[in-house]
């Protein structure tokens, strides 16, 4: 490996600086604010530390949020559509995924380049279907109506995700089980599936994402402010007129994303500890 010259080292570090602060200094303007009680309206300066450090900004959140509905309440949303979204693309998606892993039958092709085409879709291309499908069934309005929503959206991914992750899985490991006496949905649970579970585990991140940041469709399939979501919430304060202050739009914005954080560490040590122990 060639070492770098000083120069070209302060170099590297000069853009990699950069690239921090072009990262950085954004979640730091969403956090200032938050935390500053004094800004009204729009903030027109930025500013390294709050003027007038305060809870009070998260206090209020949390106690009305948006649509006179406390902060408790839209995640409790969020979170039953995102967790039900991502439940269902990985349960519904799972046997499809290992049926195109492991078997060849007739339309296999043509079944991978329909997901894959899916998958590729725009959001705003099944917008008609189902907002038709959902109104016959009656679903339309409510939360499981939103959680089909998006699980649509999110298991041609899951589908291509883990169908990888039970390819890369040894059939010999299938095989001995089988010699064992082991049945197929045996070795599927007990053999393939926990060795294939990072795989799964970030595909069942990534549907939960989809539903827990999407908020341009949710509008077309909400119709009462009960059923609002964080993200329709956070999108409703910026095109409505009913703003107070941009530190109201921070506060939430933070409370929405901690539990993503705590997803993703939980998910990280688990990856963590199944990608070095897994395939022993």
């Amino acid at each position: 490996m060639r070492k770098l010259t000083r120069r070209q080292q302060i170099a590297y570090q000069l853009g990699l600086a950069f690239i921090a602060a072009f990262v950085l200094l954004p979640i730091w303007g969403i956090i200032y604010l938050a935390f500053d009680s004094g800004v009204k309206g729009w903030p027109t300066t930025f500013r390294v530390w709050p003027e007038q450090p305060s809870l009070a900004v998260f206090a209020r959140v949390w106690e009305r949020s948006s649509q006179n509905l406390p902060f408790v309440s839209l995640l409790q949303n969020s979170l039953v559509v995102s967790g039900g979204a991502a439940f269902l693309s990985l349960v519904l998606g799972a046997s499809m995924a290992y049926a195109f892993a492991r078997y060849r039958f007739p339309g296999r092709r043509v079944g991978l380049f329909g997901l894959l085409t899916g998958a590729l879709l725009p959001p705003v291309a099944l917008m008609t279907p189902l907002y038709v499908l959902l109104t016959i069934i009656g679903i339309r309005t409510s939360l499981f109506g939103l959680m089909i929503v998006y699980t649509a959206f999110a298991m041609p991914f899951c589908i291509w995700n883990m169908r990888a992750a039970f390819q890369a899985v040894s059939p010999e490991l299938e095989e001995s089980a089988f010699l064992d006496g082991a049945g197929a949905l045996t070795t599927f649970w007990w053999v393939t599936l926990p060795l294939a579970l990072p795989s799964i585990a970030v595909a069942g991140l990534i549907a939960f994402l989809i539903g827990y940041s999407e908020f341009a469709m949710g509008w077309l399939f909400v119709s009462r402010a009960q059923n609002v979501t964080l993200a329709m919430a956070i999108a409703g304060m910026i095109q409505g007129s009913y703003l107070e202050s941009w530190s109201i739009l921070a506060a939430l914005a933070i409370l929405m994303s901690l539990p993503v954080v705590v997803i993703f560490i939980i998910l990280q040590r688990y990856l963590l500890d199944r990608l070095v122990f897994g395939t022993v």
